[in-house]
């Protein structure tokens, strides 16, 4: 029934911004006070020292007025979503994408479901790694492309993105955005409990892409014709050879990418001037010129518009309960109760404490530095090893970045691949209740074997 439709993301976010203004009159403001960690040179709460404040409720017009404030502190993900989807434009406009595409597809044969796995485990990978999301927002046009030849729906180009990029992020047993500034904040040793996560990120993963190729397999739509190859003989050999160059660099793009995030400590305004940089050479190179390249860049702008708004959308809600002095409140309200529950209750009562938290406060390293410091404490005094209430966070909040609605990069993905946030619950949703299960069972078994 159409009632009960999901809003677009858009819509939906907006009413998510005007709901934190109106819990900013309802509940107490208060807040703990705040130090800085210098392993992690970020500001994290000091257990014990929560009080009231006084309360700042937040006006409809200053709700408003929040949405252009995230949109300025969420600058570098929107200019690198701009840059990075309009260099692909580019890209796009010179042929060679087509032409990679048509190669593939061709060269797959029979064989195109296995497309799934292999660009699964890269982005599982840039999960584990990194924390991938707001980086595959410039890349999913390419992924559409690709599934749509392939006979399969825009779901499928998602789950092996950004759906991928989560699974590996929440088991990871290295990522430093989530396990790793989690197990600096709680006092245990970094990256302790790495084989123990990993035969669970093993097992995640399986399931995830066994899934997402049981999903495409069911819902395709037939192949579209790739042709038998043959392009790459017959066409001219210019053009050829600029495709080829033009592919060349988008590869080498790639090469610098990983680089620059694993050796240099790469911001999102690096990834966006590199980004800008591949954009150039292959316009020049696809014989665009400066005009059409700018005009490919312009497009590429134009396209991506809705998914840069999105993300600096999402930010405002966080900036609205900020500014209505209630996020630490919320904190409070989540985790002080589970003091007064048994061990294992309460190691299931972190993690639903984690999932209920991730909706107002989507950032995994925010979450990280915001409640380590008050669950550590409280794993002591439940006699419980810090490493599962870092588990207990980790599988939480990790998974909720699934669905949550106000996760600005999977909002911005979902808008950029034409699916509906309603469409991706139905696909995910399940899957995302089956990991957090299985996050449970990995918490169940750290306990019976004492791990820390």
């Amino acid at each position: 029934m159409k009632w009960l439709r999901i809003p677009d993301p858009l819509t939906l976010l907006v009413a998510c911004v005007i709901v934190a203004a109106g819990l900013s009159y309802v509940l107490p403001a208060g807040e703990y006070q705040r130090r800085e960690d210098p392993r992690t040179g970020r500001q994290v709460v000091v257990a014990g020292t929560y009080a009231p404040v006084e309360s700042k409720p937040v006006g409809l017009f200053d709700a408003m007025v929040a949405i252009p404030r995230g949109m300025a502190n969420a600058a570098d993900v929107v200019f690198l979503i701009l840059f990075g989807s309009a260099a692909f434009t580019v890209v796009d406009r010179t042929g060679a994408l087509a032409t990679g595409v048509s190669w593939l597809v061709a060269r797959l044969g029979h064989r195109q479901l296995l497309v799934i796995p292999v660009i699964s485990l890269l982005f599982a990978t840039g999960g584990v790694i990194e924390n991938m999301q707001e980086e595959i927002i410039a890349l999913i046009t390419i992924l559409v492309a690709l599934t749509r030849r392939l006979g399969f729906t825009p779901i499928v180009a998602v789950a092996m993105s950004i759906g991928a990029a989560f699974v590996g992020a929440s088991f990871s047993p290295i990522n430093p955005f989530q396990v790793v500034i989690a197990q600096q904040v709680a006092d245990v040793p970094r990256l302790s409990g790495w084989a123990f996560r990993t035969v669970f990120l093993a097992i995640a993963l399986a399931i995830w892409i066994a899934a997402t190729m049981r999903y495409a397999s069911r819902t395709r739509v037939g192949v579209v014709d790739a042709g038998s190859g043959e392009r790459f003989e017959t066409g001219a050999t210019d053009n050829l050879t600029r495709h080829l160059v033009i592919l060349g660099i988008v590869a080498v793009t790639f090469v610098v990418l990983a680089w620059g995030l694993l050796s240099q400590g790469w911001d999102f305004d690096h990834l966006t001037a590199l980004f800008f940089v591949m954009g150039v050479a292959a316009g020049l190179v696809g014989k665009l010129g400066f005009s059409g390249t700018a005009r490919a860049f312009t497009e590429g702008f134009r396209e991506m518009a809705l998914a840069a708004v999105i993300v600096g959308v999402a930010r405002a809600i966080f900036v609205v309960l900020q500014d209505g002095r209630i996020v630490d409140t919320i904190v409070r309200g989540l985790f002080m109760p589970i003091a007064d529950l048994p061990t294992e209750a309460a190691a299931f009562a972190m993690m639903a404490a984690h999932i209920g938290l991730h909706l107002p406060v989507p950032s995994v390293s925010g979450q990280a530095v915001l409640t380590m410091p008050i669950m550590a404490p409280l794993a002591d005094l439940l006699g419980m090893p810090r490493q599962i209430a870092v588990l207990a966070y980790q599988y939480g909040a990790g998974m909720m970045d699934m669905i949550t609605p106000t996760n600005g990069g999977l909002m911005a993905v979902l808008a950029a691949a034409g699916v509906g946030y309603d469409e991706w619950l139905r696909f995910a949703g399940p899957l995302m209740a089956l990991l957090t299960a299985l996050g449970a069972v990995a918490v169940v078994i750290a306990l019976a074997i004492g791990l820390t």
